[in-house]
């Protein structure tokens, strides 16, 4: 006898397009940060642990925040990198595993900016930037307010990373855009006081991103997928808003969408929450609506606490998924992210398709000190 597909097998097994690339399903493992990359190099466990998601029925692997070939670009000498000869082959491994099991993955390319300090590794002797040289808090930091001809390198180091994802077999990228790095130092008014091109109103604090994305839309082939994450929170600053209003997000996305992002990824603390009043869309929902491109929801997906919990510490016991299944099933947003309740268990999509909700396990912190 044959058991019918359980309701989430039914509503996540459904492969979604996003420009040339067709995903086998509708479930994403969200980037994480994990530092087991000496020298920024990617090796055999790094491969096994993409390829273990992907073999259990991952469709879209977005991979932990990669440095582009930036000096300043990071802060930590075991977060891979994605420049360099080593660097890139060890890539190119994770993509080939990740494609014999049966997955899709794109690197997630990412500069930190000033977020980074004085003298830290990969390359100690760079300075911080930013766009006009302050902390999320608003301080001024150690470091310096970009000229255009810094603008100019990363710009173009952002293009080169995506072209080299491209050549060594990976099926799109994603642009880090959220979370209070650098890209989304530009977008926010709190760390973006120019009063150049790069600066000004909303619509005006853009151009930074759009010149990037724009520039790897050129760097790539047309079908080529580019992914952009963003948020409305930051490090230190939870309560941060780019957007007060679904006309202030259009204002924000659509230049996004118009230089070359053909999906989005919302980032918020805890998917439920509706994202303005009024509606009970969250940030991807309103996303979708606004641009018409596919859009990634994440945050706490299956677990009873938002991530917070785990930076202090804290396990989260599994949740049910109806509520999510409930949106999926009227396309509020396209596709899931899931972080934690995916590091704790490789599993967890095929136990999610196999409507083996009952053996999820809660989330440990422990977690976080392997490549499990």
């Amino acid at each position: 006898m044959t058991l019918a597909p359980s309701r989430a097998a039914q509503i996540l097994s459904r492969p979604v397009s996003l420009n040339g690339l067709t995903v086998p399903n509708r479930i994403v493992m969200a980037p994480m940060t994990r530092q087991f990359s000496p020298g920024g190099i990617p090796g055999a466990d790094v491969v096994s642990y993409y390829a273990r998601r992907a073999a259990a029925g991952v469709g879209l692997i977005v991979t932990e925040g990669t440095y582009v070939g930036h000096d300043s670009a990071g802060q930590s000498d075991s977060i891979p990198r994605f420049h360099g000869e080593e660097q890139l082959a060890g890539w190119a491994k994770v993509a080939e595993a990740v494609h014999a099991a049966g997955g899709t993955i794109v690197p997630q390319l990412w500069h930190i900016g000033m977020v980074r300090s004085a003298g830290e590794p990969p390359f100690a002797d760079a300075p911080a930037v930013g766009p006009s040289g302050l902390r999320i808090n608003g301080t001024a930091g150690e470091g310096k307010e970009m000229t255009q001809a810094d603008l100019d390198d990363v710009i173009a180091a952002f293009a080169e990373a995506a072209a080299a994802a491209e050549r060594i077999g990976f099926d799109g990228v994603e642009l880090h855009g959220a979370h209070g790095y650098l890209i989304d130092q530009f977008l926010w008014e709190g760390t973006n006081r120019r009063t150049d091109a790069y600066g000004g109103d909303l619509v005006a604090r853009t151009k930074f991103a759009t010149e990037i994305v724009a520039a790897v839309r050129a760097a790539v082939s047309p079908d080529f997928p580019i992914l952009f994450r963003y948020s409305q929170w930051k490090q230190e600053a939870y309560d941060a808003r780019l957007a007060e209003t679904p006309e202030e997000l259009g204002a924000l996305l659509t230049p996004l969408a118009e230089a070359g992002v053909d999906a989005f990824h919302a980032s918020t603390r805890r998917y439920w929450e509706p994202e303005f009043e009024g509606s009970d869309l969250n940030l991807a929902g309103w996303t979708k609506k606004l641009t018409g491109k596919p859009t990634i929801t994440v945050g706490s997906v299956g677990l009873d606490g938002d991530f917070l919990r785990a930076f202090a510490g804290e396990g989260s016991k599994a949740a049910d998924l109806d509520n999510l299944l409930d949106r999926l099933e009227r396309d509020e947003f396209d596709l899931v992210a899931v972080g934690r309740a995916l590091l704790q268990d490789p599993e967890w999509a095929a136990k999610v398709l196999d409507g083996r909700l009952g053996e999820l396990a809660a989330y440990d912190p422990t977690a976080l000190k392997s490549l499990s």
